[in-house]
């Protein structure tokens, strides 16, 4: 009989996605333009019109095979930071370079670190790959407990992950604290900071730290700010291109289409867009938490610069399980805290989005009640 290799594997714990708008909208029969959907965390105004261009153009060249290193790609994304070409890596999603990652710098049975709750791939691709994760705690409102993150680094993981803003409850990370981390750590302990929503902080994130560093790679991710989520393009950087050369050699060869890499290229550099997007994002976060702030049964966890915020559950005959359904029959997809470890019944992870959406679900969470 023919098995695999991890017992992870065959049951082990899968992803789970915000659900598609078509579902709500054809199960419940609500407009499709009218369902908030506050799960997956997409650009509220859509594509990079830059990219979009540049992906129609590019169809010109679906026969033809890409660079294997997505060459030009890198390059744009080099320059638009300033590092060298050969210190990026390009991946289907970033959630690919995490995998590649995962597999490069950990061995069967070696530990990774990484906050609890955490983005679940994380999690997942260790267990996947026979590696274990190493959980940091956080305090009560999620914040960082930066001694306790460290503690466990002197255990010397193989890889240390770091997410700011964090995923699920969108702090965003002191440069001094991704700094002692980098410092404190083991010289065979990679640290990895994940990046995918920096540009909804505004802030420029810890890019620069690379030149610092050598120990350091940073994650970041078309999906988010750029509006490419269907493109599946993400990167890793490090100014020690040491660290790179191994997840050129593990990533699939050809993992960068014509049009991913096209996308790419033009859309890194549609400034305009992200800008519209994080004015849209900045101004409703802070609509949002005013409104909450009015209410007895929910609130929002402080601190978020994101483009999501976490819904805390105040009224104890509610459940995240029955607040996540009441919402969907109200034309609201969410997440529920239940499906994130870490996170459990009191809990809700929002997509922050436009003030149409946002309205809905304040008006939707005004609606539930117990069962």
């Amino acid at each position: 009989m023919v098995i695999p290799s991890n017992q992870a594997l065959i049951d082990g714990e899968l992803y789970v996605p915000g659900l598609p708008a078509e579902y709500v909208a054809e199960r419940f029969g609500i407009a499709p333009a009218d369902v908030a959907k506050l799960g997956s965390a997409e650009n509220p105004h859509g594509a990079s019109p830059k990219a979009l261009a540049a992906v129609k153009e590019a169809e010109s060249r679906l026969a033809i095979y890409p660079d294997w290193t997505a060459r030009a790609l890198r390059t744009a994304i080099a320059e638009k930071y300033g590092f060298d070409p050969d210190g990026v890596v390009c991946g289907s999603g970033e959630t690919e370079v995490i995998s590649m990652v995962i597999r490069a710098f950990a061995g069967p049975d070696d530990t990774v670190l990484m906050h609890k709750p955490c983005f679940p791939l994380y999690r997942i691709y260790a267990h996947c790959e026979g590696r274990r994760p190493l959980y940091a705690p956080m305090g009560p409102d999620f914040e960082f407990c930066m001694d306790e993150y460290l503690a466990l680094l002197a255990q010397r993981p193989r890889i240390a992950f770091l997410t700011s803003p964090h995923n699920p409850c969108g702090r965003l990370m002191e440069i001094d604290d991704i700094r002692r981390v980098c410092e404190a750590a083991d010289d065979a302990t990679l640290v990895v900071l994940d990046e995918a929503y920096i540009h909804y902080s505004e802030t420029e994130g810890g890019m620069h730290l690379l030149r610092e560093y050598p120990n350091l790679i940073v994650l970041r991710t078309f999906s988010k700010a750029f509006g490419l989520a269907g493109l599946r393009i993400g990167f890793g950087i490090a100014n020690n291109v040491g660290l790179i050369d191994p997840l050129r050699r593990i990533k699939p060869t050809w993992n960068m289409g014509q049009v991913q890499i096209a996308g790419g290229v033009a859309g890194i550099n549609d400034d305009a867009h992200v800008a519209r997007a994080v004015q849209t994002i900045v101004e409703n976060r802070a609509y949002v938490a005013s409104e909450l702030a009015k209410s007895d049964r929910f609130s929002m966890v402080p601190g978020s610069r994101s483009n999501f915020f976490l819904t805390r559950i105040l009224d104890p005959e509610l459940g995240a399980t029955h607040v996540f359904n009441e919402l969907l029959k109200r034309g609201v997809i969410v997440k529920d805290g239940n499906d994130i470890i870490g996170l459990g019944d009191r809990y809700l992870r929002v997509d922050v989005n436009l003030k149409k959406h946002m309205d809905r679900f304040l008006w939707a969470l005004s609606e539930i009640r117990p069962h």
